[in-house]
């Protein structure tokens, strides 16, 4: 994520951008009479530019900007020079735009148009029977149990990659930024699944990857076409911050393409041989499977498209709600020791269960603290996991302050009345805010800033909100197929990393969000980590 500072400071899109914006405020002022009204229903807004400048000084703090709007109403209207974005944070419009009158809420043309470089054709970006043949699809791979058992292995394989180099560093007093290795460990875990490769970004060395060091820069420069009125012209001229862009998506596209030509010769030569080769569980190999089954003839496109689409969803989102976690059960003693003792019961019972008797071990001893690691994360599977409710309640009350996905716009096909009573015009974005919804007192009581894991439990057993109230997996027939998926590798890589080591934050180092398209931390999570017993 270091190059993150690079990108954005070499951006000149969001410099051109305020230029534009003081030339239209200068025009305003000079032909336009002044006028500056305070919305009812949200930010300050002006001839031509309406919210913009107010967004604009606020794009780095956007997300706690809209919470102080939707804080004082449950919608919040902001009008922008070429359309108009309509924030919802009570959960009865929501359930209306992503079910009750879903058809009318697509990704639509201005999203796909800014992210169609990234995502292509994929479920992410799609929408009519493009969107629905692949659901279909991916539905029925997501609940195959050979891709849950595969899922299993590779998870806790990368797990304990992470732990070795975590023991190494409390060994050496060495500082840590933990976000950069869980991206480094959700991206090995997400190519392993999705493609069937081993790229070893979370090797004992930490190299450099231009793959992963492409995805980031790509997915930076496309949330900020958002802001960026200039991004079309820019990329007409191949100038700028969309220069870079198109250098990244070629190093990305190469690397995916080499990948999937490779496993077609693979599959091909096998054939030709007469050979038995052992079936592929990865979501590349079952998608080439499907496509060769059924003959559509997907071409290597549709196939980039879907498994870049999966990689995408699955590193950063999985990676930066391990970093909040991760952030909040050190801030939150009291939650810490709750979770260490849960972990601690769940090993000795799982032990008896299996006629196994726990190792003894060394905290000062690498090779004997390694042993015992290795020996609780054999004691992790997809069963055994699912019992352990207060680790799930913390990552869902995570997941209700810090949605890996902060707000998510939807297109308006046609006019249209929110429940409410809003009025929504065609071609306007209305956007749901998972950031702002889990803050609100209206949603979730008096304590809705409160981190506290308990309102998931009743007695000592997990138990659901509705989706339409808690949105980080969205909601309707668009809700996160990888949701299963997701939880199994937080509470996989959280089970081992809590149940070892304790986390203190580097002394004065800042935490906060930068502004992307995943809620993740601007400056990584710098700590010091000790062994515990």
């Amino acid at each position: 994520m270091g190059e993150g500072r690079l990108v954005y400071s070499s951006l000149d899109g969001y410099n051109m951008g305020m230029l534009m914006l003081a030339a239209c405020i200068v025009l305003s002022w000079m032909f336009i009479p002044i006028w500056n009204q305070r919305n009812k229903k949200g930010p300050k807004t002006w001839p031509l530019v309406g919210a913009a400048i107010e967004q604009f000084m606020n794009y780095d703090r956007m997300h706690d900007w809209l919470v102080k709007y939707l804080s004082e109403s449950k919608t919040v209207v902001v009008p922008m020079p070429f359309t108009t974005y309509t924030y919802i944070a009570d959960p009865a419009n929501v359930e209306y735009v992503l079910k009750t009158n879903f058809a009318n809420y697509p990704k639509g043309e201005v999203y796909q148009s800014y992210m169609e470089v990234l995502l292509g054709g994929g479920i992410f970006n799609a929408d009519g029977e493009l969107w629905r043949k692949q659901r279909k699809t991916a539905s029925f791979e997501f609940a195959s149990k050979n891709l849950r058992d595969f899922s299993t292995v590779v998870f806790r394989e990368y797990s304990l990659k992470l732990s070795a180099i975590l023991s190494e560093a409390s060994f050496q007093n060495q500082e840590v930024d933990m976000q950069e290795l869980l991206m480094r460990m959700t991206l090995d875990s997400i190519c392993k699944v999705g493609f069937g490769v081993e790229i070893g970004t979370l090797a004992p060395n930490l190299p450099d990857n231009r793959f992963a060091k492409a995805f980031d820069t790509a997915n930076i420069i496309v949330t900020l076409r958002f802001i960026d009125p200039l991004w079309k012209i820019k990329k007409f001229l191949n100038v700028g911050s969309e220069a870079l862009l198109d250098k990244s998506m070629k190093i990305i596209d190469d690397f995916t393409y080499s990948v999937i030509r490779r496993r077609k010769a693979e599959i091909e030569e096998a054939r030709a041989t007469g050979k038995n080769i052992k079936a592929k569980h990865d979501i590349l190999s079952r998608f080439i499977e499907l496509s060769e089954a059924s003959e559509s003839n997907s071409t290597d496109k549709y196939l980039r498209d879907v498994v870049l689409n999966f990689v995408i969803a699955g590193r950063d989102t999985t990676a930066t709600t391990l970093s909040w976690a991760i952030y909040m059960i050190m801030t939150h003693a009291d939650v810490y020791n709750k979770l260490y003792s849960e972990l601690k019961s769940f090993e000795e019972d799982q032990a008896k269960e299996e006629n196994v008797s726990l190792l003894q071990y060394d905290t000062e001893d690498l090779e004997s603290f390694s042993r015992r690691v290795k020996q609780f994360a054999g004691l992790l599977n997809y069963d055994s996991l699912g019992r352990l409710y207060y680790l799930h309640a913390v990552i869902t009350e995570t997941l209700r302050l810090y949605p890996a996905v902060p707000q998510d716009p939807k297109g308006v096909l046609e006019d249209d009345v929110l429940p409410d009573g809003t009025k929504v015009k065609a071609g306007g974005m209305v956007t749901y805010v998972p950031y702002s919804m889990g803050r609100m007192e209206y949603n979730w009581g008096p304590d809705a800033a409160s981190f506290k894991p308990e309102r998931w439990l009743n007695d000592g057993f997990f138990h659901n909100a509705s989706p339409f109230k808690f949105t980080a997996f969205q909601a309707g027939p668009r809700i996160c197929l990888g949701k299963d998926s997701a939880y199994l590798q937080m509470k996989m890589a959280l089970a081992i990393l809590c149940r070892f080591y304790r986390y203190s934050l580097v002394p004065g180092h800042p935490v906060k969000y930068r502004m992307m398209t995943i809620l993740s931390m601007a400056n990584g999570l710098k700590l010091t980590i000790a062994r515990r017993s």
